[in-house]
């Protein structure tokens, strides 16, 4: 029927409006009433967008990499799908962002069977932030182009870290940079940034970062922002080994201060007897600068142990200048070693003596005992037993050193997300955020299911800068999990930390199922997510 006269249109009934709209190119009736043909359609689930506290029941529609619909197609349009996943009782949200993970291991393992990141697409994370603690290194394309000749299960973006930066031009020496050098650690930093790094990543809690000024730290975050780049830190100090930790935030604001940028604090905790107690302080003056218009953010595990190697963990920064072998020898000076006595037992009475100290992934002879069980069973005292322990090879240890009321009143605040900081015989790096749906959101209440969301997802998403990532959105990249409410839970713990969690049904990665009904499809669906530099901040 021609569509031109006005009359034949008030005779079928169509509006004169309508007339302007195909005339500016609009679909035909015709192609409206066609179908609409999609990859996948997850139907009648409880739908968290990532913006909104109220959920909606509705379907989610995918097709190739994108987001096509939440709720319902436009014009209501009849959909045709390869493949309809009853959704009805689940929980479908954006696919969870892990914040700060160690899981390069495996994104870069020759095993394809290890790339896949089972850990995480079994609790729904899609994507994993690694390069942090300043581990990460300078060459970002090149681990890019890693991740895209042999995919890994999830997306992973990457910081530029600090201690490689530095150790490329000091290595592991307690000294000031001279300018020379100083120019050539800001031009690796520029140059991951202009790769697409997401920032620069420090670990100044750990030997060598922690030998650099907070002078030297500033001038490469300076380098950072430049490039519309964040600053992240395992901070100086979550104790009170050296300036404390009131002391190291106050570190941290300074640096995004002077260097004018976004500042985020990784896994934020108050560390042992000396700080327990200090999270309301640190909220304080967090928020204190945020509504002054810094932008400062953290991340945060819930769970009351934390993970390091043993020797981070006991020993002084002195003694672990020039590395193992240099820690050796002064072990095995007398002079060395009666020092070193002083420093590890005050370090060991911050942490909560040797029963809170459990060692958890390394020396077999060793995993699974505390350190006051390896005292008992070599008849020494914890200094003897940590000498012993060492002189075997540097272990990794759970700390217990955390209250769970520091814990629920950081996490409780909006501006801190989810994250697993995850290693190997810890339970975080397989359960992080079952726990926390199931401890903090399903049974004590501390989070609605929509803060616990948003934390795990958009608001990560945001303070990253991962586009059109951390929502669901039309348009945006289908990273989609649907969980069943009833059994999301962790089922890892501290002496059988490698057990998947349950409760996950369905996870896409770029569209692709990666879990399907509950299993591994095997599909490696990830990329890597490179940031956009600033413009005109990199040659060409």
């Amino acid at each position: 029927m021609p569509l031109t006269r006005p009359t034949r249109l008030r005779r079928t009934g169509i509006a004169i409006a309508a007339l302007a709209t195909l005339a500016l190119g609009a679909p035909s009736l015709q192609a409206q009433d066609a179908p609409l043909e999609i990859d996948v359609v997850l139907r009648g689930g409880t739908v968290y967008t990532g913006d909104d506290d109220r959920p909606v029941t509705g379907d989610v529609g995918v097709a190739g990499d994108r987001i096509v619909f939440i709720g319902q197609p436009a014009q209501g349009r009849r959909v045709v799908a390869k493949r309809t996943i009853d959704a009805s009782g689940l929980v479908v949200a954006p696919g969870f962002i892990d914040a700060h993970t160690h899981a390069d291991t495996e994104l870069f393992n020759t095993d394809a069977r290890q790339r896949l990141n089972a850990p995480f697409l079994m609790q729904g994370v899609t994507t994993a932030v690694i390069g942090n603690d300043g581990f990460g290194g300078f060459d970002i394309a090149a681990q890019a182009a890693r991740l895209r000749a042999n995919p890994a299960g999830t997306n992973a973006a990457m910081y530029v870290g600090f201690g490689p930066v530095r150790t490329d031009q000091l290595g592991t020496k307690n000294v000031v940079p001279t300018p020379g050098q100083l120019a050539a650690m800001k031009r690796h930093v520029s140059q991951a940034m202009c790769e697409g790094a997401l920032g620069l990543s420090t670990g100044l809690f750990y030997s060598p970062q922690n030998f650099a000024k907070t002078e030297e730290v500033i001038e490469l975050a300076k380098v950072a922002a430049r490039h519309g780049g964040l600053y992240d830190s395992h901070i100086r100090d979550e104790s009170m080994y050296n300036i404390g930790l009131q002391g190291s935030i106050e570190e941290v604001i300074r640096i995004g201060r002077e260097a004018k940028l976004p500042v985020h604090v990784a896994h934020i905790k108050a560390l042992g007897v000396a700080v327990q107690g200090q999270s309301g302080d640190v909220i304080r003056r967090i928020e204190s600068e945020r509504a002054k218009g810094l932008r400062i953010t953290a991340d945060q595990y819930p769970w009351t142990a934390s993970s390091t190697r043993f020797s981070a963990a006991l020993m002084p920064p002195w003694a672990l200048e020039g590395g193992r072998e240099a820690l050796l020898q002064r072990m095995a000076d007398p002079a060395g070693q009666e020092r070193l006595r002083k420093d590890i037992a005050e370090n060991l009475r911050l942490r909560g003596g040797p029963d809170a100290i459990l060692f958890s992934a390394g020396n077999t002879q060793y995993v699974g005992k505390t350190l006051t069980q390896v005292m008992q069973a070599s008849g020494t005292d914890a200094i003897g037993a940590t000498f012993a322990v060492l002189r075997d090879g540097d272990i990794h240890i759970a700390s217990f050193n955390q209250s769970d009321d520091d814990i629920r009143a950081f996490m409780k605040r909006p501006w801190v997300m989810t994250s697993s900081d995850s290693v190997h015989g810890h339970p975080r790096m397989y359960a992080t955020f079952a726990r926390k749906y199931e401890q903090y959101v399903v049974k004590e209440k501390v989070l609605t299911l929509a803060q616990f969301v948003r934390s795990s997802s958009a608001l990560t998403a945001d303070t990253l800068g991962l586009v059109k990532r951390g929502r669901l959105r039309p348009g945006w990249h289908a990273d989609i999990v649907a969980f069943d409410p009833a059994r999301y839970a962790a089922r890892a713990t501290y002496m059988q930390p490698a057990l998947l969690s349950e409760g996950v049904r369905t996870v896409l990665v770029n569209g692709q199922l990666a879990v399907d009904e509950g299993q591994l499809t095997g599909t490696a669906a990830g990329q890597p997510l490179l940031r956009v530099p600033q413009a005109g901040s990199c040659p060409g």
